[in-house]
């Protein structure tokens, strides 16, 4: 079993503010693995955070990770404007706060010892695991029961 992993992520929310639901759905060796969870009042930001965050969460230190996620908001605050907000103490070149400075913190805490390579992958655009995130997370936003697998992954 090797420590090699690919993350699919998506968030929902219904309002924005409203209720919300996450998804990740880790690939390793052969197995499939989807997570999901629901918040009562949030935003579609941060429930794409939730969703990076309980992937990375989910695989141990040492692992090497490709990240796939349909939220730019996530891929570029982690890799390019993360580095801007701690610099200038969690605020923005307009210098106001940084929003959702809580979940941005837990995220940095969750990449700690891991190999991640994040990628933005484009919406709706038939990606079999990122539909499949889509629906997990709108299924918990909605409050709607959704199985989530632990299986082996089916052949192609």
């Amino acid at each position: 079993m090797t420590n090699e992993y690919t993350i699919y992520t998506d968030g929902s929310s219904r309002g924005n503010p409203g209720p919300g639901g996450w998804a990740a759905i880790l690939l390793q060796d052969g197995k499939v693995t989807e997570l999901g969870g629901r918040e009562e009042h949030t935003t579609n930001n941060r429930m794409e955070l939730k969703a990076a965050i309980e992937g990375l969460k989910a695989v141990p230190a040492g692992s090497k990770v490709l990240l796939k996620a349909d939220s730019k908001y996530v891929v570029k605050g982690i890799t390019i404007w993360i580095r801007s907000w701690l610099a200038k103490n969690w605020r923005t070149v307009a210098k106001k706060p940084v929003l959702n400075q809580d979940l941005w913190q837990e995220l940095l805490k969750a990449t700690e010892g891991k190999d991640i390579k994040w990628k933005i992958i484009p919406g709706h655009a038939g990606i079999k695991y990122n539909e499949r995130a889509d629906i997990i997370a709108t299924s918990f936003a909605d409050n709607v029961p959704i199985e989530l697998r632990n299986t082996e992954m089916s052949p192609r």
